[in-house]
Formats: C-alpha cells, structure tokens, sequence
C-alpha cells in the first residue's frame, strides 16, 4: 500500500482515527480530515511522530464548498486519491414525535450527502488509475432499528443503499465500494449517546458481552482497502460482537 493516498473523514479522534492509524501503518500516506481541525492536527502529528505520512485537512462534510475545497488540496498535494474511507456522522436521539426537524436535516446533509459528494470526488480521482477502494461507514442501526434513532438510524439505512448505488457504477472502473455496520464500539460519540440504560441493553444484546474498541473496525477497514479484496464489492459488513446474528441469548 505504500503509493496509495487514503482519504478518511471524521479522522480526527475515535474511529476515525483509528483507521487512519492502521492504513498509516499499511503504508498509506492518509488525510486526517475532520471539521475539528485541532483533532486532525493532533492525530497527523501523532502519526508524523511514527514515521508515516499524514496530512491533517480541515473539512466540513456536511458543506459541499468544503468538501471540494478539501478534495482540490489533496490534488495539489498528491496527485491521487486510492482509498475514501468515509466515517464522518453525526447522531442524537429523540423520540420519533418529537424528532427535531432541523437535526434530521443536518444529520442527512452529514451522513448520508456529505458521503455520497466525497464518493463522488474521489472517484473522480480514481478512474484514471483503474483501480479504487470506498468504504462507507454505515451502523447496526442502519439494518436493525433502535429507539430514538429515527435520523441516525434512516441515514444509515440510506448508507447500505448508497454503498450498492456506488458498487454497481463504479465496478466497471476497478474501484470497489463496501461498508461497514460497526455495533457499540467505545468512543467518544458512543460515551455521550448511550445512556446507562441502552448501555446495558446493547450489553444484553450482544454475544460478545462487550463494546468493540475502533481498533476492530480499523481491522476490517484494513482488508476492504486491501488488493486482496478486490472482488468484494457491493456488500455491507457488520462488525458488531454477534448483535446483528442474535436473538434470545438465555435459555
């Protein structure tokens, strides 16, 4: 992976970062881009301290200008980009009658159009070359539906059909598209959005009988971005400790 340029949204802390680390440490030179454009300093410089590659890139992807701007810097910088992982999302929950118009706006502009603009581009920088990974970040909540997700939930849902959408066009091109459904995974967003009570309840429900580290999905982005998945393309793959294989877990 040593000439390949890896773009990774929301890379800042948390997952994010974690896949930025473990592409970095692939061989990939990767672009810490996040809207926290401190965080994305702080993980480049981390990364820059261990010998590797890593641009840090203030972008917003939920403004399109921003994401263009971002993408146009990546041009100047490296002429390319190989691999788009996109992992940047937004999320609060609500009771669905009194979900709040303008969240549900700014959670799609987020999740679900930010992810389909920076695909765009980055393909457009992948069909010279004939060859290309994306990797949507999805959720469990996206094929299983949880209280007071009613954005979060149909964002990722809109996710697994983008990352189809995505799959079948660009297929011909040599560029793969795939996603993963990460389940609770212990980050910063999951510590403010889940409540002691859906802590335990995603605890219950999962046969793993733990939250995952972002380590764990880095580990799948990994493969994904690698040649030896280049006939995987279309699908979705959970990385959730059983959560989505499981029903009654006591008999």
């Amino acid at each position: 992976m040593s000439s390949k340029v890896a773009l990774v949204t929301g890379a800042g802390m948390g997952i994010g970062a974690a896949i930025a680390a473990r592409l970095a440490r692939d061989g990939c030179a990767v672009v810490i881009a996040d809207l926290n454009t401190q965080a994305a300093q702080d993980t480049a410089q981390k990364l820059q301290g261990e010998g590797r590659e890593a641009l840090a890139l203030t972008m917003n992807v939920g403004d399109a200008g921003s994401i263009a701007a971002g993408f146009e810097a990546v041009a100047q910088r490296y002429g390319r980009c190989d691999i788009l992982v996109n992992n940047a999302g937004i999320a609060k929950t609500f009771e669905f009658v009194d979900y709040p118009l303008d969240h549900w706006h700014q959670v799609m502009a987020v999740n679900v159009t930010g992810s389909m603009l920076c695909g765009q581009h980055a393909a457009r920088m992948m069909l010279p070359h004939g060859w290309g990974r994306i990797i949507n970040l999805s959720s469990v909540a996206g094929l299983r539906a949880s209280a007071g997700r009613t954005a979060y939930g149909t964002s990722k849902a809109a996710v697994v059909g983008l990352t189809r959408q995505m799959a079948i066009e660009l297929a011909p091109h040599g560029i793969t598209v795939n996603g993963i459904a990460p389940g609770p995974i212990d980050t910063p967003l999951t510590r403010e959005l889940h409540s002691d009570v859906s802590r335990q309840n995603y605890l219950r429900a999962t046969p793993a009988g733990r939250y995952g580290v972002p380590e764990e999905i880095a580990g799948a982005i990994s493969f994904l971005a690698s040649d030896d998945a280049s006939y995987v393309t279309g699908h979705i793959l959970p990385v959730d400790g059983g959560f989505m294989a499981a029903g009654i877990l006591e008999i």
